[in-house]
């Protein structure tokens, strides 16, 4: 059977995470609604399950169908019936072993916080408004000790699985305003990114110092960390896969 990959960006803000629930409205259930005019029933498999609220620039999405169709007429069809909310900005066949999960060699996500007295209507389904002014030497101090291999068990909801991730890169970058939080790894767990922030952004404000940060890691319990940043200001910005299926 033919193999598709699609790249897809939504905004997350209004449905309740990618993966398909009884009675409510997520990106998977739109998504394969769309596919089945066109296909049948049909199952696809993600890169990344993002939670409700949470955004996507360059999410993969593979499935399999029984049908072979033109791609460039399917990312047509699906972007009249699911743009603006959801785009299809590629789509292709891909070779029967790909899978936009167990495929990807690594992951990256963006968060954006807006550090200033008074919130933005423009920004405010895409940023985390913050009223303290932020040291960002400081939290870039702290995103440097997240990079290696780790169990973030501080940092993941756990259920019953590994919290073992290995960081690429790790770093707080700011445009004016706007101070993004930028990291990179091979996997993540649940609300793993968001807990990061939340821990960045104290640093930040002087609550807790950046050499608190390996000991947070180290000590693998969730009670020690800050809980998790608002999902509206995280977008997961890309996925990388070998060069056979790039």
């Amino acid at each position: 059977m033919p193999t598709y990959r699609l790249d897809l960006a939504y905004d997350g803000g209004g449905f309740r995470g990618w993966a398909k629930q009884p009675g409510v409205r997520t990106v998977q259930a739109v998504l394969e609604e769309a596919l089945e005019r066109r296909f049948g029933p049909v199952v696809t498999v993600v890169a990344g399950r993002t939670d409700a609220g949470v955004h996507a620039r360059g999410q993969v999405v593979s499935f399999t169908s029984e049908r072979d169709v033109e791609v460039e007429s399917l990312a047509r069809s699906l972007n009249k019936m699911l743009a603006p909310e959801v785009v299809v900005w590629g789509c292709r066949h891909v070779p029967d072993d790909f899978s936009a999960r167990f495929s990807a060699s690594y992951r990256s996500y963006r968060y954006q916080v807006l550090a200033r007295t008074q919130p933005d209507p423009f920004l405010h389904r895409t940023t985390w408004h913050v009223r303290d002014s932020l040291d960002l030497e400081a939290m870039q101090r702290g995103a440097a000790a997240l990079v290696g291999e780790h169990d973030f068990a501080s940092f993941c909801r756990r259920k019953g699985r590994s919290t073992e991730r290995r960081v690429i890169s790790a770093e707080w970058t700011q445009d004016a305003e706007i101070i993004e939080f930028r990291i990179t790894a091979t996997a993540f767990c649940q609300q793993m990114v968001r807990a990061l922030v939340a821990v960045g952004v104290e640093i930040g404000r002087g609550t807790i110092g950046a050499e608190e940060v390996p000991a947070i890691i180290a000590a693998e319990d969730r009670a020690v960390a800050w809980g998790a940043a608002p999902p509206q200001g995280l977008t997961l910005w890309e996925v990388g896969y070998p060069a056979e299926f790039s």
